[in-house]
């Protein structure tokens, strides 16, 4: 399939009326990785099907289904994270992470919930500030917290707790253990590999294709185009770049006037660059 094939076929699972969060992320794979292939995309859904059916039958409670899980993934497969895993582009693609058993915590967490879920386990995906772990049970009553980076880990309120501290300085709210949607986990895997490549200037391309499959979720902000504009400017392509900025000025001038204006110089800078 062709580049332009899977950024359709992105579109279009992105906009069903239950998105394959499995098949987002192995799109997202074939963007970063030609070799992956259909063949490839297949293999590692027949992965989590396996891993799925090494789940011991009669699982009942959150406990039971949080304490197989760790066993089968996190002890058995030995699927974990450590630090150097967040320097790696492979961390967050998750054909990558099925074959290395490493990776970050949101893609160790869909590792998590796709086997589960194949298994009719009651899991969801839990997007605290700055690590993403997995619940089981009901997210509004009876529930426990794992995380899969750290082999599965079972969390205790004070855990979680404490973890939204350190990443935000203030408390944990309710409305942090909600289930995570999973386009808004599609999301934020491709923010996390924004951020790798923004770091590295030489993977500019990178960037590109993750902006580019982010503005093609049915929800994404106006600024999320700016960025476009400007990785459109750095890439060369002057032109683009400079009517993307444009459009975004159009849109922030009823807000933010003098910030309009500030996007429209930037627009003509970049236009004079094409003389």
């Amino acid at each position: 399939m062709t580049p332009a094939g899977i950024r359709q076929l992105f579109a279009d699972t992105a906009r069903e009326e239950r998105p394959d969060l499995a098949a987002l992320c192995l799109l997202v794979g074939a963007i970063a990785d030609p070799s992956l292939g259909e063949h490839g995309a297949d293999a590692a859904q027949i992965e989590l099907d396996r891993l799925a059916g090494l789940l011991p039958y009669g699982l009942e409670g959150p406990e039971q289904w949080a304490g197989a899980m760790r066993t089968l993934l996190g002890e058995s497969c030995g699927f974990h994270g450590t630090p150097a895993d967040y320097q790696r582009l492979e961390s967050s693609l998750l054909h990558e992470v099925l074959t290395r058993r490493r990776g970050l915590p949101i893609l160790l967490s869909v590792v998590w919930i796709e086997v589960a879920r194949r298994a009719g386990g009651p899991v969801y995906g839990v997007a605290l500030p700055g690590h993403f772990v997995v619940g089981f049970g009901d997210p509004a009553g009876h529930h426990v917290l794992a995380d899969p980076f750290d082999s599965g880990r079972l969390m205790s309120a004070a855990d979680a707790e404490l973890l939204v501290a350190g990443a935000t300085g203030g408390p944990l709210s309710p409305t942090m253990l909600a289930p995570a949607d999973p386009l808004d986990i599609v999301s934020r895997i491709l923010n996390n590999i924004r951020a790798w490549a923004a770091a590295r200037p030489e993977h500019l391309a990178v960037q590109l294709w993750a902006v580019e499959l982010g503005l093609l979720l049915p929800h994404h902000s106006a600024r999320l185009r700016y960025e476009y504009a400007q990785l459109l400017v750095q890439s060369g392509d002057f032109a683009s770049g400079a009517a993307g900025m444009e459009a975004y000025a159009d849109v922030l001038a009823d807000v933010d006037p003098d910030a309009a204006e500030t996007v429209r110089r930037q627009a003509r800078a970049a236009r004079a660059l094409l003389n």
